[in-house]
């Protein structure tokens, strides 16, 4: 997942007598698909191998071939996946072709496994649907749900374990959005590190959303690889002090960035999944803006008190217990002492 919009992310393994003999998985345009990657490593042992793959093998010629036509002549006599792909230009016409060449196509895997590969492409599916990426708030708190102390010490809530997890969730997506707040306050990188803070990767896109264009020209973000985008108010000249920094002039509503407009502009963009890391305003801004598919937020066992100490959101908030934010499809994982509470907006698609 992460790095491969407008494709779905899609996993390959090819298996002959038992044994792994090659795998891949998509790559960014304009490189390989997964399935031709997996079947040039197994080369000659790809005849009458099994294919796994996470979605059904696509069948058009795009800005790559077809993988069914790598399939059928590597000599794949079996292709075990768990889904028919979502998209129009495909759906079931893999299947259709595989099966017109004489390859058996299984379908009947475990809840489990449709239930991993429907994780890797939702955001794909999401966009196929709505044209929008699917937009993910996270949030970290402590057990009274304080993001900070009442004089605004924050580090560290969660633990180191949770903390990597976020890493790999920056990694896995498609545009990681904060607000001029969070970047003046912690100088973020917004980029994935491991324990010793090697990169990892990045997202295709950083996206700071600052109304009144009060991003430092010194920003740490600016002068890490990869794209920014700098939403300002349209009315709001800025000059980029890099070239991998993007102005989007942005209307407004109520004083401040339409987001609705920076969720259309991602969506253009072909991004299928976007992370907020931001603080209580624009999380807050994001939720009452109705622009929030899911959300993950991780829980430390402590408490911090005081009335004067923040919380993950600010604004107006409901006024009846009739109107609350529902979640559905709620799993929790712990993390160490930590959890991590993810579930999805009932509301939205």
């Amino acid at each position: 997942m992460g790095g491969v919009a407008p494709r779905p992310a899609v996993g390959a393994v090819v298996v002959r007598d038992g044994e792994i003999v090659g795998q891949g998985a998509t790559e960014p345009r304009p490189g390989q698909h997964a399935e031709p990657i997996a079947l040039a490593e197994a080369g000659d042992r790809a005849k009458g191998a099994t294919l796994y793959c996470s979605l059904e093998p696509h069948a058009f010629q795009g800005v790559a071939p077809p993988c069914t036509d790598a399939i059928i002549a590597a000599g794949i006599t079996n292709v075990v996946t768990p889904l028919e792909d979502p998209n129009p230009i495909v759906s079931g016409n893999g299947f259709r072709q595989l099966q017109a060449a004489g390859i058996e196509v299984v379908r009947e895997v475990s809840t489990s496994q449709i239930k991993r590969a429907e994780r890797l492409i939702e955001g794909f599916v999401h966009h196929l649907k709505t044209q929008r990426p699917l937009v993910t708030l996270k949030l970290a708190m402590s057990l009274d749900g304080k993001i900070a102390t009442r004089t605004g010490e924050s580090q560290w809530i969660t633990n180191e374990a949770s903390r990597a997890k976020v890493h790999e969730m920056r990694r896995q997506t498609d545009a990681l959005i904060t607000g001029t707040g969070t970047i003046i306050t912690d100088q973020p990188k917004l980029t994935a590190r491991d324990s010793e803070g090697n990169p990892t990767g990045r997202p295709l896109l950083r996206v700071v959303i600052d109304t009144n264009g009060r991003m430092p020209s010194d920003a740490p973000l600016v002068n890490e690889p990869g794209d920014v985008l700098w939403v300002v108010g349209e009315n709001v000249n800025v000059s980029p002090s890099s070239s991998n920094v993007t102005v989007l002039k942005a209307s407004l509503v109520a004083g401040k960035v339409d987001l609705a407009v920076v969720i259309d502009a991602l969506g253009t963009k072909g991004l299928h999944n976007a992370m907020i890391e931001a603080g209580a305003g624009l999380a807050g801004a994001f939720i009452e803006g109705g622009l929030v598919n899911k959300i993950s937020v991780f829980i430390a066992p402590k408490i911090i008190g005081g009335s004067d100490a923040p919380g993950p959101l600010s604004g107006t908030g409901v006024s009846s217990i009739h109107d609350v934010l529902t979640l559905e499809n709620v799993t929790h994982t712990m993390i160490d002492s930590d959890i991590l509470i993810e579930g999805y907006v009932s509301n939205l698609d």
